[in-house]
């Protein structure tokens, strides 16, 4: 297992040395086994990557580098840098949450400072031959922390009120709220309509597409 990184600058040294590497060279790296399908390991070029650079915070709720307050997010993108898919944040409470504020929530947490990696995953790309693109550290401007705010406290607000069935995808800005389960077996607590316990699927925070694709554009200029 890697040493965790000391420093800030030391972990995007350690980053940016994998830019151009296949998946499958830093697999072979870290003595891993490249997956035939993502399917049923969905998380597992995350857990590559945290691997490859120290990272050992695991599922728990604080950043991927703790000691850097710095998150880990690695994002699919095709050749023209656009990302395939939305970007998964974290878990979110559905039960004792009355009286949480954005500041203390876990998600703003993770937000607070990124090092997004980027990962060329074009369709005709086997997962071994997925190749690592150019690191780079990102904090919400006042702009982008306002609409994740916006977001999170009107999800939040229906999650208190009972509606947690209501909510979709195409609710929030720049954040959207999915069920996050391994299968639909795998409930957990929440508040119904009229205020009593039910069970739901647990449910996860995403970035929206156009959101990671307009950090993308400002980080790169294109």
């Amino acid at each position: 297992m890697k040493t965790p990184p000391i420093n800030e600058q030391q972990l995007l040294d350690s980053a940016s040395a994998l830019c151009g590497l296949t998946l499958s060279q830093v697999a072979n790296d870290n003595k891993l086994e490249v997956p035939a399908s993502l399917l049923r390991n969905k998380g597992w070029i995350g857990n590559l990557l945290e691997l490859a650079l120290g990272a050992h915070a695991g599922s728990k709720p604080q950043q991927d580098f703790p000691d850097l307050n710095i998150e880990l997010k690695t994002i699919p993108i095709d050749r023209y840098g656009k990302p395939l898919e939305t970007t998964f944040v974290c878990v979110t409470p559905l039960i004792g949450i009355n009286g949480l504020q954005w500041q203390q929530s876990n998600i703003a947490n993770k937000l607070r400072k990124v090092l997004w990696v980027p990962i060329l995953s074009e369709k005709n790309l086997a997962i071994g031959e997925r190749t690592i693109g150019f690191p780079f550290l990102w904090q919400p401007s006042p702009i982008e922390n306002k609409l994740l705010e916006q977001d999170w406290e009107e999800i939040m607000d229906m999650i208190a009120m009972g509606n947690i069935e209501k909510i979709n995808g195409k609710i929030g800005q720049v954040l959207q709220l999915r069920p996050k389960a391994a299968n639909s077996k795998a409930l957990t607590d929440a508040i119904g309509k009229d205020g009593q316990p039910i069970k739901t699927l647990p449910r996860g925070f995403y970035l929206k597409i156009p959101f990671t694709h307009q950090i993308l554009k400002n980080h790169f200029n294109y």
